[in-house]
């Protein structure tokens, strides 16, 4: 195993949970392994695996808004909102005139949103999916607030509505498939779903996860896709500061040589003065360095 840390673009496939999707991974790149949102079994798309290290900055990551295509199956809904479930009603199809008002009137901008019964989230100490499992099908998980940015009608033939999605995180998009089919008077499930961007990060440049010598050559490139990131800023130490800051201490403001800080940045990439990145910096309000995250071997994070 080479120990990488890494920041990883892997493409899941349909059909396997985002675990088991990480077992490559684990084998060729990193035991130790880490991921900013995982995806439905019956899914695919974008998944940023973390490694390593890089473990350390799931809180970057996680807070990434994301765009989805979605395939919503209208005229019937099932218990898990998606093709797996048993069809629990049915309904007559709605025009696309009614979904396109729907979706303007009501399912665009900040939006209170139930998440699926059959989901991850905890009531009551326990996990949604367990207790709907149990038989308690009449639970109502708390509403949240989301933010939809954008919904794009795609196409829409034979009952099955063709959606392009971007929102915040934490929204649950098989309970936004049911929101607007029952605003439509109907009801609906998502039939296939594939998530295309998280953040700046677009499918076109994830890999498959599964041949050694793609993830091997991925993980090599990962610091390209740290420097993606607008939120972060960016630290250039003086060279005396270098290796006390690899020692563990941490470098004061008047130590940058240059810095270039978004105002409401948590987080910096650190430079050396070859222009190096060696670690990734957390900042308070007042931009001083609060902690630091070591990016073992430099550069490329190989530990």
């Amino acid at each position: 195993m080479s120990g990488l840390s890494s920041l990883l673009l892997i493409d899941k496939p349909t059909g396997i949970t985002s675990f088991s999707s990480l077992s490559p991974v684990k084998r060729h790149v990193n035991r130790k392994v880490g991921h900013a949102g995982t995806l439905d079994k019956f899914a695919s798309g974008l998944m940023i695996v973390l490694c390593g290290s890089y473990t350390r900055l799931n809180p970057i990551f996680s807070s990434l808004d994301k765009s989805y295509r979605a395939e919503v199956r209208l005229g019937r809904e099932t218990d898990t909102l998606d093709p797996e479930g048993e069809v629990i009603a049915t309904s007559l199809l709605p025009s696309l005139d009614r979904l396109k008002e729907v979706i303007i009137d009501q399912f665009t901008g900040s939006i209170l949103q139930h998440p699926p019964l059959y989901s991850a989230i905890h009531i009551g100490g326990q996990r949604a999916y367990a207790l709907a499992r149990k038989g308690h099908t009449d639970i109502v998980p708390d509403a949240r607030q989301v933010t939809i940015e954008s919904i794009d009608i795609i196409s829409y033939e034979d009952g099955l509505l063709t959606l392009d999605i971007s929102c915040s995180k934490g929204t649950y998009i098989r309970s936004l498939a049911r929101d607007i089919a029952r605003a439509s008077d109907a009801r609906g499930y998502v039939e296939n779903l594939r998530r295309t961007r998280i953040g700046p990060y677009r499918i076109e440049d994830a890999v498959t996860g599964i041949d050694k010598d793609v993830l091997l050559s991925h993980s090599r490139t990962s610091i390209d896709r740290l420097r993606q990131l607008p939120s972060l800023g960016k630290i250039q130490l003086a060279e005396e500061s270098v290796q006390p800051l690899r020692h563990g201490r941490k470098p004061r403001i008047d130590e940058y040589r240059e810095h270039d800080i978004p105002a409401a940045a948590e987080y910096a990439l650190i430079y050396d003065t070859s222009d190096r990145v060696i670690s990734i910096a957390q900042l308070d309000s007042n931009r001083d360095i609060t902690k630091n995250i070591m990016l073992e071997g430099g550069e490329n994070g190989v530990s």
